[in-house]
């Protein structure tokens, strides 16, 4: 008798057990534990008294679909913390698999926005013309989390467009391939 549903037969090596322990010894371990899970790429947007920012950020993931609601995490000793910790709008804009260098310019400094790369959305941040989508966002909640804040926030506009995500894994760009 066959069943509905047969689960397919693996062959796939064993996995070591490393004993973990939460502690400083065990942080590049842990860290590199957590890096073979792939994300895709967002820069986040604000506009500030001193003009637009953003940084990128691989940690986002949707909340709610009732409320929509989506969140994003932020390291407490990014220098970009204050900005964004106090930030009440932001837009997150989702990378497309060609915005590799986007992304390394956000990465290292806030401040790279041009009349060809980016117009102000409708909650007045910054949204990057070439994203794949972009959730234009009110701060709806700031948790502090362990070395982190998750800011959660509700989603007021967004747009998208198909096409191929900018991916983040094991410490390495690059895009899905199936």
């Amino acid at each position: 008798m066959r069943r509905a549903y047969e689960s397919p037969v693996w062959t796939m090596p064993m996995l070591t057990p490393i004993p973990f322990r939460p502690d400083e010894a065990h942080r590049r371990l842990y860290r590199s534990a957590l890096g073979q899970y792939a994300t895709g790429v967002t820069v986040i947007t604000t506009m500030t008294d001193d003009g637009p920012t953003g940084m990128t950020v691989n940690s986002f993931t949707s909340v709610s679909l009732d409320p929509p609601l989506v969140l994003w995490c932020l390291a407490d000793n990014s220098q970009r913390y204050d900005v964004f910790s106090g930030a009440r709008t932001y837009a997150i804009n989702v990378l497309h698999s060609g915005q590799y260098e986007l992304a390394m310019v956000f990465a290292k400094d806030g401040g790279h926005f041009t009349e060809a790369n980016s117009f102000a959305g409708a909650l007045g941040a910054p949204v990057l013309r070439d994203a794949l989508a972009v959730f234009e966002c009110r701060l709806e909640q700031t948790v502090a989390v362990g070395d982190h804040s998750v800011i959660v926030g509700r989603v007021d506009q967004l747009s998208y467009r198909e096409g191929d995500p900018l991916i983040f894994q094991g410490g390495h760009f690059g895009t899905f391939s199936g």
